[in-house]
């Protein structure tokens, strides 16, 4: 899966894992040395997190059910936690640096959708802008 912010026309991720159920929530990112460049995790649902255990700094990024950037967190320390925050409905976790690199902010309006969709997304980027969505 890939993550794009809208709004900003950059990517954030382009590979996207999914943790959508109560073991893939709660591991998360627990055991990885480092999260590689361009890739990142997906929460649902998920109104906080924590880096307990974990090795790295992340950047984290709070969305509501529209996928809009409701909070961002950037270089959280690992063994912190975040706030809940009660108008966001999922949380991405990425690399450090990420958020600052893509330009996203509170607002942003973000699309989530399955890698073979990058190209699409690329394709529309470097269109010309009468051909975009055609």
């Amino acid at each position: 899966m890939l993550v794009y912010n809208k709004t900003k026309q950059t990517f954030l991720a382009r590979r996207l894992r999914v943790a959508d159920s109560v073991l893939s929530r709660l591991f998360g990112l627990l055991g990885k040395r480092r999260l590689e460049p361009d890739s990142g995790l997906w929460i649902f649902p998920s109104r906080g997190i924590h880096t307990l255990g974990m090795l790295f700094a992340i950047d984290v990024v709070f969305l509501d059910r529209d996928l809009k950037v409701v909070v961002l967190r950037e270089r959280v320390p690992p063994f912190s936690m975040t706030g809940l925050y009660l108008n966001a409905e999922s949380v991405l976790e990425l690399p450090a640096h990420t958020i600052s690199r893509s330009g996203t902010e509170v607002g942003d309006e973000l699309v989530i959708s399955a890698a073979n969709a990058s190209a699409d997304a690329e394709s529309q980027l470097h269109a010309e802008p009468s051909k975009v969505g055609q």
